[in-house]
């Protein structure tokens, strides 16, 4: 292990015994990236000097006693989370490259706790694939395996987390972004409740949390990001509850069929038995139920996208319209068959998952579930399916969450007969987010397979 694998509490400690200094964890992160990036394309607008200057002015506040909360801790934000003087192009090149005016509020936030923010991490077509694939940045592949895909849309975020770029990574979840990706690359990833953390344009269903190794990193992520933003009328306060959680009587719901969508891969359906088990042994109650959303919900969503996608881009120039990556083209391509009760109807799926998921909760404490049903696919595939006309298969584990804004967190539960990370899914009440960073860090520590991380 090397410094650019310490965590951010390990890092924050040694910082504050002297033993450590900022300017050379962000030369080893640097090193690292210079080593790795060419294999799996995580980065977009990489700041090298300006990271160094950043790690030298942290180093001066450590000693001087004014250290904020993050300072001189290697971070990542997702490109479309804006900061100051980088364009934000969302993953397409038919993007007019202009550069943000200022910081988002969660990179304000990380900026103000001293987190040296060295690069942004790619992500794929507007967001609205599960891959890294792009028309702007270069295929980013999964280190575990660089056949297979990172996951997305927070493909970069995943990718350097898992290759080690430094401890924490931003990234954005509207339908599972930051959860498949986490879950496929072995990490914490954790959506928080919804508001929690401020995005600044918000959209129903978008979130904004971190991807870690550690749940702890995680936490101390989320304490700095969270809070209210006047730019966000979604947002909230910081979280109340603590990092803790009480495994005796834990009521917990075991989903291991969603009703629709792909069919959970037999390897995938033994890891998240195997939690059940562990979270059984340690006094929970176990009890499996039925699937929470139904074909007519995730078809609804999927009408809703494909409209709301389909008039972004009608909006274009006809030169730009042109370079959107073509399964996007393809998929909206159909939104004019769709008629206003259509869309309607699409938009009230939302609702109707948020109530379906808030059913549950009045009678379990945990939804365990896996987060994708199937391992991380090839790399130069959009979709799992390949089929533009069935893009949402995959995330009908994961997108109930974002439609009822409840806390929902990925972590590593083993790896496949071949070598790949398979992660479970915990859903809890809102505003339970560090309740669900504790039971993360419960079953990352007690899981019974412990790995090193890839390409060392």
């Amino acid at each position: 292990m090397t410094l650019a694998d310490l965590t951010a509490t390990e890092l924050m400690a040694r910082y504050a015994d002297a033993s450590l200094s900022p300017v050379e964890v962000v030369d080893a992160v640097l090193a690292r990236v210079e080593e790795v990036e060419p294999q799996i394309c995580a980065l977009y607008a990489l700041d090298a000097s300006g990271a160094r200057v950043a790690a030298q002015e942290s180093e001066r506040r450590w000693r001087e006693g004014t250290a904020g909360a993050l300072d001189g801790v290697p971070v990542t934000v997702k490109e479309n989370i804006a900061t100051r003087g980088t364009p934000v192009p969302q993953g397409t090149a038919a993007t007019e490259l202009i550069p943000a005016v200022e910081d988002a509020p969660a990179a304000a936030r990380l900026r103000a706790a001293g987190a040296v923010i060295f690069s942004k991490t790619t992500m794929p077509e507007y967001g609205m694939l599960s891959s890294g694939v792009s028309t702007f940045h270069h295929l980013t592949r999964n280190p575990w395996d660089l056949s297979r895909t990172a996951g997305g849309s927070s493909a970069g975020a995943a990718a350097a987390a898992a290759a080690g770029y430094g401890p924490i990574h931003v990234g954005t979840d509207i339908g599972g972004s930051i959860r498949l990706p986490a879950g496929w690359c072995g990490l914490v990833g954790l959506k928080p409740t919804h508001g929690r953390i401020a995005v600044g344009n918000p959209y129903p269903g978008r979130a904004i949390g971190p991807l870690t190794r550690t749940a702890p990193d995680a936490a101390l992520a989320l304490s700095v990001m969270s809070g209210y933003d006047p730019r966000d009328h979604t947002s909230i306060p910081p979280a109340s509850d603590a990092f803790e959680v009480e495994l005796a009587g834990l009521r917990v719901a075991l989903l291991l069929d969603a009703g629709v969508g792909l069919p959970v891969d037999r390897e995938v359906a033994a890891a998240v038995s195997a939690t059940a088990a562990l979270l059984e042994s340690a006094g929970a109650i176990v009890e499996p139920i039925d699937p929470i959303i139904t074909r007519d919900m995730l078809d609804g969503l999927d009408h809703f996208w494909r409209v709301r996608s389909a008039s972004d881009i009608a909006a274009l120039p006809e030169e730009r319209r042109a370079k959107v990556l073509p399964q996007i083209r393809e998929w909206v391509a159909t939104a004019g068959e769709l008629s206003a009760f259509d869309v309607f109807h699409g938009h009230s799926q939302m609702g109707a998952m948020a109530a379906a998921v808030g059913q549950v909760f009045t009678t379990y404490d945990v939804i365990l579930s896996p987060v994708a049903p199937i391992t991380a696919f090839p790399a130069e595939l959009a979709y799992p399916t390949d089929d533009p006309a069935r893009p949402f298969e995959h995330i009908a584990f994961t997108v109930p969450y974002n439609m009822s804004q409840h806390p929902a967190i990925t972590v590593n539960a083993g790896w496949s007969s071949a070598g790949l990370p398979i992660g479970v899914q915990l859903a809890v009440p809102h505003h339970e987010d560090l309740r669900a960073l504790a039971l993360a860090d419960y079953l990352a520590t007690h899981r019974t397979e412990q790995r090193g991380w890839p390409m060392r």
